[in-house]
């Protein structure tokens, strides 16, 4: 049976004559189906008319010359689906009201190893086997999910695997992997340094190198979601994808604009993290200098070439997200939806909020399907990042006050907290490094608040009964500042 997806898209003629085979890894046609969705370049008749291209896309005439078409994906959804999750795409009441439209969420950190990565892994193993039935193995250089999957996968199809990851790699992961029976070796202070080793290795041991964002098969297996949301949601007016090494982006993207072009496909990255900007800016993959990110699984220095030479031809436009956001979309998710996503599985979401990249009017009221790719997040790390979400949010602040060294100063300045309904998480204070009155102390003071509201109310509070103020409720810190971001407040 063909796609209701595909078949409203306009994309398949509904008389073409279709023989399906018995066996789930062997699919025949009479001019080609897979898993019910016919191949693009077997459709015959007129092809729906192509959306106008926006500044971030590019126009090509011979889709075909691609790294990866939708045949390609349409094989990878057939070839993968026995060991994969069909994860759900479902509809957020919360989220849906305060981003303004209707928000689908689709949970693929549900997969085994907790990403998306699982599908492209398991196509590129699939595809290795279909063309050596016993081969020596498969070798990637990962620090944390391409890693798992490919562990995973590899195990399950009884493929050697070896991955080289770097010191950075979390233990959690490397622990796991070792468990999926890889041969784990840790070589190098990044991950360009573990891939130098890893492609080594490809020559001495003949392993065969599976690239984690640009390999055509791990793209094409990406690309599986963009079909399970087309079924799943076929109304859908924008997906918004978060973007690494652009491997998601570029097989979700030709999935959608194949089964539904008038879709429009957003990219999201952090700022810290902007490597297809400014492979946009160049019209070529070129290297960024990347920082530190809440968003660590996106934190590619260059975009894959594949990748980008797919995901230009058809994404409307990508974004970028800052650290604030993606630490509330990570609270966001974790008190409305009681999902545990990690920094680049939440970019999307972050793009959206009030605030974001993409809260803008032409999305308001619309169908916008957002995948979470990723869950794998350290607890201590979890931790860290919900408390910088509670503080941007105005619900965790820290101030400095100046109170009188005498006995009861600090009582009278906690009263005024009480008073105010503020809960005290921490207080410390300090006399040394006051240059003022020889009476007074500094007080530093991190409580707990109901949001921005209450946090002018308690500020307010406090000046009126003369303290004079360090106040740490800025959204941003100033230019040239790595951490705090004290604004000076005096009575």
């Amino acid at each position: 049976c063909l796609s209701g997806a595909a078949i409203l898209a306009g994309r398949i003629d509904v008389n073409l004559p279709v023989v399906f085979s018995t066996s789930d890894d062997d699919v025949e046609i009479a001019d080609e189906a897979v898993c019910g969705e016919i191949e693009e370049e077997e459709v015959t008749g007129a092809a729906a008319p192509a959306p106008e291209p926006s500044l971030t896309r590019s126009v090509v005439t011979d889709l075909d010359s691609l790294p990866i078409t939708f045949s390609d994906i349409s094989r990878a959804s057939v070839s993968i689906r026995s060991g994969i999750v069909r994860t759900p795409c479902v509809q957020s009441h919360f989220l849906s009201e305060i981003v303004g439209a209707n928000v689908y969420l689709k949970s693929e950190f549900r997969q085994f190893t907790g990403s998306f990565k699982e599908r492209g892994a398991r196509n590129a193993i699939q595809k290795l086997l279909q063309e050596d039935e016993r081969p020596v193995g498969v070798i990637a250089a990962s620090a944390g999910n391409h890693a798992l999957a490919l562990a995973w996968h590899g195990k399950q199809l009884n493929v050697p695997v070896t991955v080289v990851m770097p010191h950075v790699a979390p233990m959690a992961k490397v622990d796991k992997c070792r468990k999926f029976g890889a041969r784990v070796i840790i070589e190098g202070e990044h991950i360009g340094e573990a891939k130098v080793l890893a492609e080594e290795l490809v020559a001495s041991e003949q392993l065969s190198y599976v690239n984690g964002y640009d390999d055509p098969m791990i793209l094409a297996g990406a690309g599986t979601i963009g079909i399970e949301i087309i079924d799943d949601c076929p109304d859908v007016d924008a997906v918004v994808v978060p973007v690494g090494g652009a491997g998601l982006i570029a097989g979700v993207s030709c999935a959608i604009k194949t089964l539904k072009p008038d879709t429009q496909v957003f990219g999201v990255e952090p700022e810290f993290a902007a490597s297809y900007t400014a492979a946009s800016k160049a019209g070529k993959p070129v290297p960024f200098d990347v920082k530190p990110t809440l968003g660590d699984g996106l934190a590619v220095p260059v975009v894959g070439p594949h990748a980008f030479e797919v995901a230009r031809h058809y994404v409307d436009e990508v974004v970028t997200c800052t650290e604030k956001e993606i630490s509330l979309s990570i609270l966001r998710l974790v008190e409305n939806e009681k999902m545990v996503v990690e920094g680049g599985g939440a970019s999307g979401l972050a793009a959206c909020l009030p605030g974001g990249a993409l809260d803008r009017p032409s999305l308001k009221g619309k169908n916008v399907v957002i995948p979470l790719c990723g869950g794998n997040i350290d607890t201590t790390t979890l931790g860290r990042v919900l408390d910088r979400g509670l503080a941007a949010d105005s619900r965790l602040v820290n101030f400095e006050a100046v109170v009188s060294d005498r006995p009861g100063g600090i009582a009278r300045l906690t009263a005024v907290l009480c008073e105010e309904g503020a809960s005290i998480k921490d207080i410390y204070h300090e006399r040394a490094w006051l240059y003022t009155s020889i009476d007074q102390v500094r007080v530093k003071c991190v409580v707990e608040l109901q949001g921005k509201e209450h946090a002018m109310r308690l500020k307010k509070a406090l000046l009126d009964k003369g303290y004079p103020l360090n106040w740490c409720i800025d959204d941003e810190p100033p230019a040239g500042s790595s951490d705090g971001f004290f604004q000076h407040v005096t009575a």
